[in-house]
C-alpha cells in the first residue's frame, strides 16, 4: 500500500520525528530511510532505542491514529494504481493488499478507492511475522484461494521485494523513496502509470514460460 498505492511516507516520516522529538530523541531522514516496509513492531524498537518511552503497541497505535489524520486531508494517490487497480476488478482478477501498515489503516486507504477494489486485506497486525518474511504473500494466497507462485505481487521497499520473492509470486518493483537494484528475481518498473494488466499478463506468461523451461532443464 505504502509507497504503491499511495506515497504516504512523507506521512509516516513526519509522524515518526514527532513521536521521537516529543520524547528528546533525534530522528534524521537516514534513519526514516532505514525503516521504510519495515513491520510496525519492528520500527516501533527503533523508536525505543532513540528514546520513546512507549510499549510496541502503544507506539503502532499512536503513529497509525496520526497517518490517518493526514490521509483525512488528502489521500496521495500514485499515478496509475487505480486505473489498474480498475481494470483488474473489471477482468476479475482476485486482488489482495498486502501492507505492514496495520488493518484499520488499510481498510481506510481500500475504502477511499471508490470501488471494492481489494477481495482480500492483509495488515501488519494479521500475521505473526512482518515483510521481509514470506508469511504476508503467503497468506492473502491462501485467503484469496489461489497458489502462491500464479501471484503477482508490486512492491516498492527493500523487505517488501524480498518478501513477494520469498514467498513465490512473481515480483515488479517500481521504486519510489528507496533504491531496488536490478535483479533476475523480480521486473523493474518506474511505476503504474500508463501499465495495463496486459502488460502483467506478458510479464506472467512469460515468467511461466522461464519456470517450465527451468523444470525440463
Amino acid at each position: 500500500m505504502d509507497g504503491t498505492l499511495v506515497d504516504t511516507e512523507p506521512y509516516w516520516m513526519m509522524a515518526e520525528t514527532e513521536l521521537i522529538e516529543s520524547h528528546g530523541g533525534t530522528w534524521t531522514h537516514d534513519d526514516a530511510m532505514g525503516v521504510v516496509g519495515m513491520g510496525l513492531w519492528d520500527a516501533a524498537a527503533t523508536f525505543q532505542s532513540k528514546g520513546v518511552a512507549l510499549s510496541a503497541d502503544e507506539i503502532v497505535d499512536w503513529m497509525t491514529t496520526r497517518v490517518l489524520e493526514q490521509v483525512a486531508v488528502e489521500v496521495p494517490w500514485r499515478p496509475g494504481a487505480r486505473e489498474l487497480l480498475a481494470e483488474l476488478k473489471a477482468a476479475g482478477v482476485p486482488t489482495a493488499m498486502v501492507t505492514m501498515s496495520v488493518h484499520r489503516m488499510a481498510q481506510t486507504v481500500a475504502d477511499a478507492i471508490g470501488f471494492a477494489a481489494f477481495d482480500v486485506i492483509v495488515g501488519g497486525d494479521d500475521v505473526s511475522a512482518a515483510k521481509p518474511d514470506p508469511a504476508p504473500y503467503l497468506h492473502a494466497a491462501e485467503l484469496l484461494g489461489v497458489d502462491i507462485v500464479r501471484c503477482v505481487a508490486i512492491e516498492d521497499s527493500v523487505p517488501g521485494v524480498a518478501s513477494a520473492e520469498a514467498s513465490g509470486a512473481m515480483t515488479i518493483a517500481i521504486p519510489l523513496h528507496s533504491t531496488l537494484p536490478a535483479s533476475d528475481r523480480h521486473t523493474l518498473w518506474p511505476g503504474l502509470e500508463g501499465k495495463t494488466l496486459a502488460d502483467i499478463a506478458s510479464l506472467f506468461t512469460a515468467h511461466v514460460a522461464n519456470a517450465t523451461a527451468g523444470i525440463a532443464r
